[in-house]
């Protein structure tokens, strides 16, 4: 069994050299990592991540490097630096890289994979009666955050839309041709390099896997999952951004950044929700909305599948 093990540790320096930066890296970025060195191109820059893809490869083409106090996305190696510390002040937009071997490289960047960390953890076996407490907990959290209200979701990059709204209910009633059509219309849909759509899909997969998979009778809800995580990343990459049809990609195999993890931990019970939603919607501009609109969205359709007054067999519509 491998699991993350602490934070990653300063490796010592060799004389005459810049020491390699110690790193921490999503097991989903193993195929990345583990084969020989290959050549790849920064995507994008920012004072806490940088973005390299690798040209023809298979998912996940985009790999992260993000500081140690930035959100950890499923994709992504976290180092032993903070913002502050200005890690990626050296590497340009559009340069060259290197990943493999286990490192990181790109101009003068060197990173050394010496942990790993599981992205898709078990949440343990969920009742119906927990799953209904964790979903209400979430919901009020949301509600307080005013990122849920009587009318429906608030905030994010698609308040309003009706797509989300038809998506989550063609969910929760088990309808995998709605669920398609709903989902196929946002992908790709809003700005920046993860549009809003996409953030949406991704928290709904995961939650509809993983908590579908720790749920009694969660069956219905994982194969939905599959299902649609199949629809949905067929074309991502001629659809969305590099990042984005990565990251659905992760969400179809039920891997989560750490922030969308805590919270699908608060809601199997493992601990409050206050704290863990608060960073979620803290993540981006409106990808923390997004995510969690998402999250809540699978869940309740894990609830709706799986409680025995309504459970019913799947529906696929022409």
């Amino acid at each position: 069994m491998t699991a993350l093990v602490r934070d990653p540790v300063r490796l010592a320096a060799r004389p005459g050299r810049r020491p390699p930066t110690a790193g921490a890296a999503s097991l989903a970025l193993r195929p990345l990592l583990d084969p020989p060195r290959r050549a790849a191109r920064v995507i994008a820059v920012f004072p806490a991540a940088l973005y390299l893809e690798m040209r023809g490869a298979p998912e996940p083409r985009v790999l992260a490097v993000v500081t140690s106090d930035a959100g950890r996305l499923p994709n992504a190696v976290v180092i032993v630096a903070t913002r502050r510390d200005h890690p990626f002040r050296s590497v340009r937009e559009g340069g060259e890289a290197f990943v493999g071997d286990g490192r990181v490289e790109a101009d003068g960047l060197n990173v050394r994979i010496r942990r790993w960390w599981d992205p898709s953890p078990a949440l343990g076996a969920l009742q119906p009666a927990a799953l209904a407490r964790g979903v209400r907990a979430l919901e009020a959290e949301l509600a307080a955050a005013g990122a849920l209200t009587a009318a429906g979701t608030a905030g994010g990059g698609l308040a309003g839309h009706p797509d989300p709204a038809a998506l989550a209910e063609a969910c929760a009633a088990g309808d995998l041709a709605a669920a398609v059509e709903a989902a196929e219309r946002i992908v790709g849909l809003g700005p920046g390099l993860t549009p809003s759509g996409d953030d949406i899909l991704c928290g709904l997969l995961v939650a509809l896997r993983l908590v579908g998979d720790a749920a009694r009778h969660g069956g219905t809800a994982v194969w939905l999952a599959d299902w649609l995580g199949a629809a949905v990343t067929a074309d991502a990459g001629t659809r969305t951004t590099a990042l984005a049809a990565t990251l659905l990609h992760c969400a179809a195999q039920g891997n989560a950044g750490a922030e969308v993890t805590a919270v699908l931990r608060c809601v199997a019970g493992h601990e409050p929700a206050s704290a863990a939603v608060r960073r979620l919607l803290a993540v981006g501009h409106t990808s923390g909305a997004d995510l969690a609109h998402g999250v809540l969205s699978g869940c309740r359709a894990v609830l709706a599948l799986t409680a025995p007054a309504v459970r019913r067999v799947p529906r696929v519509t022409a």
